[in-house]
């Protein structure tokens, strides 16, 4: 009966956390402009809700080839759960005006994902480890700024993020329970991973190293017997998996081996983008090898990965702790997820999201590091403190990451760690401040007060959707015109990167000017800045 209350108690308290996270995002989401890739997600989605209409009201009509190619042959690059769960919510805020706005009632399921990966942090760590380590796991996954930033958008990263851990987390439960209930949920879940995100292709890698590590024995005394001993739960990925895949994505429901074919190509032979990395832009292979790495350790906060380590080197000589081998199944979680960059030919165009997919395992071993750091240091106090070590110590283990992910809002994308000198620091070594161009958020002020009645702007790297979508919620005046050209701009924006530094010049030369009106940024590192053309400001309107 103990049991069964504490494990009510946990799973109330990680819904709590995960309803908590995902306040936050939406309490801190107003400010943050639209990332690019939102902007071809918008439209998808937009066209996915049409098909659900049609759904609805017409079954037979929708179901058709036609129907289900005129809506899903949008984005086709992707797989369609998160867009679907965008294209729900979008639906229900337009029956019951659920959010402030149209973007946010978009981009909230990515925020409920986030929840999801900060609840199951503090599950999984409670159920293999400690509360504390639980709780730990939760705070850190949560306070990393890139990670904050991605939690708010109505993108793949977080959702994938979540999704991982979620099927790793059904994966060891049906080790360590030997029910088939959980193995059947790992198969479905692993077929929902698939059809989130390409990352979901790296779990059977990891589950299969996981057992021939932890089963190796067994495996090869029931291999000579001429048995084959495998997790339940790798039979039900193989075979539940591909089904719920595509099952659930209309799209390949003709034409299947053709379109999943065509998938696969897409990613595997991704086009190159630019990003800099110490100085130099890269745009094809090889690509450095340290790029993932170095980018962890300065956008992660220090203290996070100093308990990551710790946890690590504890899990070594801790073996056996957990059943299912739990602490190698989390090592799996963070080696497979950065392995494909040990490879000088993988892209690196998107930085950390890129590998987010390995944070919640990170933050899992900080909570066990802080655990054992927790109880060293009770150990050194009076029997009467022992029980404020962990609050103590934990409120000066989170308030680093806790400042540095609020302060660096909305700029998320441009925070450094102290480790290599905050924002100003990784300007000066050449780290990529910027790139989808959503800081665009950050000057509708400028650009509604400022730019004349019926105005041209020079967007740059907004997305046009990103761009009507400040226009939908009513942050950017409906009068304002987007444009990718520079002929005749009333205003221009430029989103900077190295390889963009070119467009800078072209503003100079089309409004006859080198002076920016604004720029912005992170602690005074130049990210984005408007230009107005001279001798065209607004016309005054009369006093009321």
């Amino acid at each position: 009966m103990e049991d069964a209350s504490a494990h009510r108690s946990d799973v109330g308290i990680a819904l709590l956390l995960g309803a908590s996270y995902v306040g936050l995002l939406l309490a801190t989401v107003s400010d943050l402009g639209y990332a690019r890739d939102e902007g071809f997600y918008f439209h998808a989605a937009e066209r996915y809700a049409a098909w659900l209409e049609l759904l609805a009201q017409a079954p037979s009509e929708a179901l058709e080839r036609s129907a289900l190619d005129g809506a899903f042959s949008t984005n086709r690059e992707h797989p369609v759960l998160a867009k679907i769960l965008f294209a729900l919510s979008w639906l229900a805020h337009r029956r019951w005006n659920i959010f402030p706005d149209e973007g946010t009632s978009f981009r909230f399921p990515g925020m409920c994902f986030a929840g999801l990966a900060v609840g199951l942090c503090y599950l999984w760590g409670v159920r293999s480890w400690s509360r504390a380590a639980g709780a730990m796991a939760a705070l850190l996954f949560a306070l990393v700024p890139t990670t904050f930033y991605h939690g708010h958008l109505a993108c793949f990263d977080v959702p994938i993020t979540a999704m991982w851990l979620l099927v790793a987390f059904c994966y060891h439960q049906s080790l360590v329970r030997g029910s088939w209930r959980w193995a059947l949920a790992t198969g479905v879940t692993f077929g929902l991973a698939l059809n989130t995100k390409h990352n979901s292709w790296f779990l059977p890698i990891a589950f299969v190293i996981h057992a021939l590590l932890s089963r190796g024995a067994g495996l090869r005394r029931s291999f000579v017997g001429g048995r084959i001993s495998l997790p339940l739960a790798l039979a039900a990925m193989a075979i539940v998996g591909p089904l719920v895949f595509v099952g659930l994505w209309p799209y390949v429901w003709y034409d299947t081996a053709a379109r999943l074919a065509s998938y696969v190509q897409f990613h595997t032979h991704h086009d190159y983008y630019n990003i800099e990395y110490l100085g130099v832009t890269h745009w094809k292979p090889p690509f450095p090898r340290s790029y993932a790495w170095g980018m962890t350790a300065a956008t992660v906060p220090t203290v996070t990965l100093v308990l990551t380590m710790v946890g690590a080197v504890v899990g070594l000589r801790t073996p056996g702790t957990t059943p299912g081998s739990v602490l190698l199944l989390w090592a799996l979680g963070v080696l497979v997820n950065y392995a494909p960059w040990l490879s000088p030919n993988t892209p690196i165009f998107g930085g950390t999201k890129h590998w987010m997919t390995a944070y919640p395992f990170l933050a899992l071993f900080a909570g066990v590091g802080f655990d054992w750091v927790g109880k060293k240091l009770a150990e050194a106090v009076s029997e009467a403190r022992q029980k404020m070590v962990p609050w103590v110590v934990g409120a000066m283990v989170g308030s680093a990451p806790l400042v540095e992910t609020l302060r660096a809002h909305p700029w998320g994308l441009a925070a450094y760690t102290p480790l290599v000198g905050g924002t100003p620091g990784a300007a000066t070594l050449g780290l990529n401040r910027s790139f989808w161009g959503y800081t665009t958020g950050s000057v509708v002020d400028v650009l509604n007060e400022r730019v004349p009645p019926n105005g041209t702007v020079f967007v740059h790297d907004t997305a046009w959707e990103s761009w009507r979508m400040l226009q939908r919620d009513g942050r950017l005046r409906q009068d304002l015109r987007g444009v990718f050209h520079l002929d005749g701009v009333d205003a221009a924006l430029y989103h900077h990167e190295q390889h963009m530094s070119g467009v800078d010049y072209q503003i100079w030369v089309a409004l006859e000017t080198t002076t920016p009106t604004v720029i912005r940024g992170l602690d005074g590192v130049p990210t984005i800045w408007v230009y107005l053309r001279p001798g065209r400001a607004p016309r005054q309107e009369p006093c009321r």
